[in-house]
């Protein structure tokens, strides 16, 4: 079978990719590429935030490839534009060329991918169901009957009605899938500040034991987390390194150093193979130590990223998070002893909260002083204890999904309105980074004009705000 993997075009609009000018390879969509050309298909993937793509120049490309199947990838997002694109292919290509759709949004709006151009959704771990699915296709065609056999998709039977499948349980074993179909990706492309750099994304384990409330990782790729082995993500690293030179590995996992073993068994693989990288990787502050941070800032780790979410304790229980405040403060200070690089996560704009919590939250964010900091205005996805929490309140005020990027606040809260929380991420933003010492800091190590693009807008945003609040009074 033919078979084209996509994301949607035009999405690069949205503001996630516009304000940070990043762009990282769809590794999902690799590795289902990886697996169907094993088994002998012919793939094709179109990375439309990277290429830039848009609907037109994007159709026209899957014309001229004359797929039988077209595969859209969503995240909550990306969801309107995949309907618009699944709707030129039934349009432009017929009702022949089937159209599916994988991903965390349609995984829990199925019904709503289904109503919207989608002919079957996979739900979950994509792999080994779009595989089933392509080779029951190629067999039987589009065969309801038939269907009902796999596991882990929706679609509409013959009289209309949603059919779900049983799940499909997890992959136990990482290691017997092949590595991502990189070669089907526009490898040099890929960038951070829109500077095109030598960094490979690589995915070590699956799943998350925590379960917070506004995450999808437990619920999406479970609650036990999966490794793969170290000599198996050291051998893809080193075949990165020979192929396409990269001297930088983006370990796209939530929390790497859950498993130290693996952490020291991996940093043992590279320096036997005489790998000269670095790497950036997750990590929660409850499952490191000053050793193992100490080993990572000593072997080649130049960043390493802590959710820390809140300066509530008691929110930090409510979600699900934890941790403590106490070992925040323990881990950051730690990183300052080692001289090493961290980034901290905040989210503003829990339901519960006032607009004096938040503000305590970016002042938390100032005592640890990470090196960067992300803000983050709360936003409920579909298939999170959250989303069902803010349906249940009427909390949703905005139910276009291409707001739901975590920089515009889509639900208000008890005691803030959506306009409230909005000016707090940009509070949040100007009191951090427009320090004296954040900036002094940034000019003396030399990354200042990285971040000169993102701290100018937020400075003459600022400015213009208030330029209007003294016309207002006058």
């Amino acid at each position: 079978m033919k078979v084209l993997l996509t994301l949607p075009p035009e999405v690069h609009k949205l503001e996630i990719y516009k304000v940070t000018g990043m762009s990282a390879p769809p590794l999902g969509l690799a590795y289902i590429g990886a697996v169907l050309e094993n088994a002998g298909h012919k793939v094709k993937i179109i990375d439309s935030p990277t290429l830039k793509i848009s609907f037109q120049d994007w159709i026209s490309e899957v014309k001229s490839w004359d797929p039988d199947i077209v595969g859209i990838s969503m995240l909550t997002p990306l969801a309107p534009k995949g309907y618009v694109a699944a709707k030129l292919v039934k349009e432009e290509l017929g009702n022949d060329v089937i159209v599916i759709a994988g991903g965390p949004h349609p995984t829990y709006m199925y019904e709503e991918a289904l109503s919207n151009n989608i002919d079957i959704v996979v739900r979950g771990e994509g792999e080994y169901t779009t595989l089933e699915l392509v080779n029951a296709i190629e067999k039987h065609g589009l065969n309801k009957n038939v269907l009902k056999n796999i596991k882990g998709i929706a679609f509409r039977d013959y009289s209309g009605k949603v059919v779900v499948t049983p799940p499909r349980p997890f992959i136990q074993n990482l290691d017997e899938l092949p590595w991502p179909a990189r070669h089907l990706l526009p490898m040099d492309k890929y960038t951070l500040f829109s500077k095109p750099i030598r960094i490979a994304h690589v995915m070590a384990s699956r799943g998350c034991p925590y379960g917070c409330i506004y995450c999808i990782t437990s619920y999406f790729w479970g609650r036990r987390i999966r490794f793969r082995s170290a000599k198996n993500v050291a051998d893809e690293v080193e075949f990165l390194v020979n192929k396409y030179k990269a001297n930088h590995i983006a370990f796209s996992d939530d929390d790497l150093v859950i498993n130290k073993r693996f952490v020291r068994e991996f940093i043992d693989e590279i320096k036997k193979r005489g790998l000269d990288i670095t790497f950036s990787c997750g990590s929660r502050v409850n499952h490191i130590n000053k050793e193992i941070l100490k080993t990572l800032y000593d072997n080649g780790c130049t960043a390493l990223y802590f959710g820390v979410e809140s300066a509530s304790q008691e929110t930090l229980d409510r979600i699900g998070k934890r941790i403590t405040l106490e070992q925040a403060e323990r881990v950051f200070k730690w990183v300052k002893e080692l001289k090493g690089f961290a980034l901290g996560s905040f989210i503003l704009g829990f339901p519960w909260e006032t607009i004096d919590d938040m503000k305590k939250t970016v002042d938390f964010a100032i005592k640890l002083d990470p090196d960067y900091v992300q803000f983050t205005a709360l936003t409920p996805y579909p298939g999170t204890p959250l989303f069902e929490y803010a349906k249940k309140h009427n909390l949703i005020e905005d139910w276009n999904w291409e707001h739901y990027t975590t920089v515009k606040p889509v639900m208000r809260g008890f005691h803030f309105t959506r306009k409230e929380l909005g000016k707090m991420i940009k509070y949040a933003y100007r009191k951090f980074y427009l320090r004296s010492k954040f900036i002094i800091r940034e000019l003396k190590a030399g990354r200042l004009k990285d971040l000169s693009g993102i701290l100018m807008r937020e400075i003459f945003s600022w400015m213009r705000d208030k330029i209007y609040e003294f016309l207002r009074w006058k």
